[in-house]
């Protein structure tokens, strides 16, 4: 390894972190059916404008043509990548960032931090198993790679997977930023029974660091905000959440978790404010459309027709990332919950978070009777000790079902 690489990867390693590279379920935008606009004038999507990113990006690319062998150009390349497909869910960063590593994977001795890239792509498309065996890997030939230790980490928490999670972020004491570490920590413990606990030494860690990159702050913001509503404390929520935003940073998993705490507050004007611009991606445009059919406004029809074409075309690539999403249109959309509730159903088999488990309940219930495999969900919430109000709700009203 050169002199040269080992400055660059080290020198490095802080920002990477500070990116965070989290935020399992950010929301991917779905190559569609083409809708037909009914009117010629008709705006199907206004697309961003190309800005400092974009320049930035260029300015990489032809680094990369230049010099196809500098390794650190190439990881920054695929890392700005999947930041860019995060922050806008967008699925065709990823798709560029995979073409950007397929030959750095297609060496006889993979790189730790290509691993570990590889891995990130295959945990954007819920494919679990091979990302964590790409982890596997990375750790192998680079245990202290710390951005490896978060990612497996952040999976087996959405996996469910608490004890083992809380084992991965342990190594990030030593690894990581502080506040890194403390997030990754405490967000696993206030899934297992210990979120009072978690939400109060989250809080700490977080004003114990004042000059953490804002990144970090704004994925602390967003945690608390989160376990604030499972707690059912609505106000230092809504707090938490202003906090996240006002850090200037584009963040679709923040616009998404806060659509759905402004649609469970019934302040569907806001959603609307909050999402009129940003229907490329399928989650916010099912947040969009949920609050326009609850204003009754004339595009409720036509988004509900772009987001079954949507659907249908993620059916055809296979594409099991948006199987929650499409539960929950076909329950409060489609008004099926019949359709619905297999698709909760096999979301949950892929992925435990506190949101797959309530549209899971809330499909179960408006089906009015019992099923074993609800049972067996039930059985894991109440036995991992995850606490949220909204569950605890759910699970009451199924079980007052008739057998």
């Amino acid at each position: 390894m050169t002199t040269r690489l080992l400055r660059s990867k080290y020198s490095k390693l802080s920002h990477l972190l500070c990116l965070i590279w989290v935020f399992l379920t950010a929301y991917s935008n779905a190559y569609a059916i083409p809708y037909t606009p009914q009117e010629p004038q008709e705006v199907l999507e206004s697309l961003p404008a190309r800005g400092a990113a974009w320049l930035e990006i260029r300015k990489l690319r032809d680094q990369v043509k230049a010099e196809p062998d500098d390794l650190p150009a190439v990881l920054q390349l695929v890392r700005r990548y999947i930041e860019l497909g995060r922050a806008e869910s967008d699925p065709r960063y990823y798709g560029y960032a995979e073409a950007v590593l397929a030959p750095w994977l297609n060496s006889a001795h993979p790189h730790a931090e290509v691993l570990t890239l590889r891995a990130t792509l295959y945990q954007n498309r819920h494919e679990f198993p091979a990302a964590l065996s790409y982890l596997n890997q990375a750790l192998a030939k680079q245990p202290r790679l710390a951005q490896a230790w978060l990612t497996k980490a952040q999976i087996l928490e959405v996996q469910g997977q608490y004890t083992q999670a809380l084992n991965h972020c342990l190594p990030l004491l030593k690894l990581a930023a502080p506040l890194t570490s403390q997030v990754c920590i405490n967000s696993t413990l206030s899934l297992s029974g210990q979120l009072n606990k978690a939400y109060q030494h989250l809080q700490a860690a977080l004003l114990s660091a004042p000059s953490a990159q804002a990144a970090e702050q704004q994925w602390a913001w967003i945690t608390l905000a989160e376990m604030a509503e499972r707690l059912g404390n609505i106000v230092a929520a809504e707090q938490h959440y202003q906090q996240a935003r006002q850090i200037p940073l584009q963040n679709a998993y923040l616009t998404t978790t806060y659509a759905d705490f402004l649609l469970d507050r019934q302040r569907f004007q806001e959603v609307v404010s909050l999402l009129s611009e940003q229907t490329r991606a399928d989650g916010l445009l099912l947040r969009l459309t949920l609050a326009e059919q609850q204003l009754q406004l004339p595009d409720t029809a036509k988004h509900i027709e772009i987001l079954k074409a949507r659907f249908a075309a993620s059916h055809l690539r296979g594409d099991t990332v948006h199987q929650g999403d499409e539960a929950r249109f076909l329950l409060h959309l489609q008004h099926s919950a019949g359709q619905a509730l297999p698709l909760a159903l096999a979301n949950w088999s892929i992925q435990r978070e506190p949101r797959d488990a309530r549209i899971l309940l809330e499909s179960a219930v408006a089906n009015q009777h019992t099923q074993p495999e609800v049972k067996s969900a039930i059985a894991f919430i109440q036995q991992s000790g995850l606490q949220d109000v909204r569950l605890m709700a759910l699970i009451q009203r199924y079980q007052e079902l008739p057998a």
